[in-house]
């Protein structure tokens, strides 16, 4: 299944480490985190991506056309030419489209404007890309197929720690937990999409909000629950959550790499 990775935001946010680079190539060790996310859904057989950019859309362009393979594999360097001999390669067998969706779009927009390198895909994937997570990637395929609605997303528990509130009409306060005692999940950003998505789709909205309500009042809306590790990089203080993760080499996003 080809992979629609939304990169175009402003990243608005992490302003303070992504005034220069667009969010999705915010670093996480030495490769940014999209890199991290294309790494994940190719260790799924998923090698076929389609990034949908905007805002500085020359930075992932000149990042893969300048690919420097060796960061990321071991190799052997030849003294006599000074040429690394690669022992293990990463990114060889993927194919990347790299389309120009328009500097303020929303994701809708860009998912629109993708559509026709989606022809004859009667499936296909697609992610917010700021986020990572160790879901397994075929049982959310399989739960999309066996329900065979027009849509599926990942739920997760959100880690964030806020409290819900519900009070009555004069401001009294009648409940205050913690979000996760409060039971509630969101949308994780990991989708699977039939073909038939597009005609929920009209020109301008964004994806969650009018095609969702017209998928879910057909009954064609699924989500697939998720308990295990999910973290987005939507502040500074969750891009240090994730470094760490990665600095201390328990990243469980890291799925291609064998657990001892």
């Amino acid at each position: 299944m080809k992979v629609v990775l939304f990169c175009g935001g402003l990243g608005m946010r992490l302003r303070e480490v992504s005034e220069n680079i667009p969010k999705p190539m915010v670093p996480i060790g030495y490769r940014p985190i999209i890199w991290h996310l294309m790494k994940y859904y190719a260790h799924y057989g998923h090698k076929d991506f389609i990034l949908a950019l905007g805002h500085k859309a020359d930075t992932f362009k000149s990042y893969f056309l300048n690919y420097q393979e060796w960061l990321s594999n071991d190799f052997t360097l030849d003294g006599t030419s000074g040429q690394p001999k690669l022992l293990h390669t990463d990114i060889h067998d993927w194919k990347i489209t790299f389309v120009d969706t328009g500097v303020n779009s929303n994701i809708g927009m860009r998912l629109k404007a993708v559509e026709k390198h989606l022809a004859g895909e009667e499936a296909f994937l697609a992610n917010y890309s700021d986020g990572l997570t160790d879901l397994p990637l075929d049982k959310l395929v399989e739960f999309f197929k066996a329900k065979n609605k027009v849509a599926t997303f990942m739920s997760v528990h959100t880690g964030q720690s806020f409290h819900t509130v519900t009070m009555s009409k004069d401001g009294t306060v009648e409940s205050i937990q913690d979000m996760a005692q409060a039971g509630l999940t969101i949308n994780g950003g990991f989708f699977a999409f039939k073909q038939e998505i597009f005609q929920y789709l009209k020109q301008g909205e964004e994806l969650v909000h009018e095609p969702f309500q017209r998928l879910i009042a057909k009954g064609e809306l699924t989500a697939y629950q998720h308990n295990g590790f999910w973290g987005c990089m939507d502040t500074f203080k969750d891009k240090q959550r994730l470094y760490e993760l990665f600095a201390k080499g328990d990243a469980p996003w890291e799925v291609w790499k064998a657990k001892g």
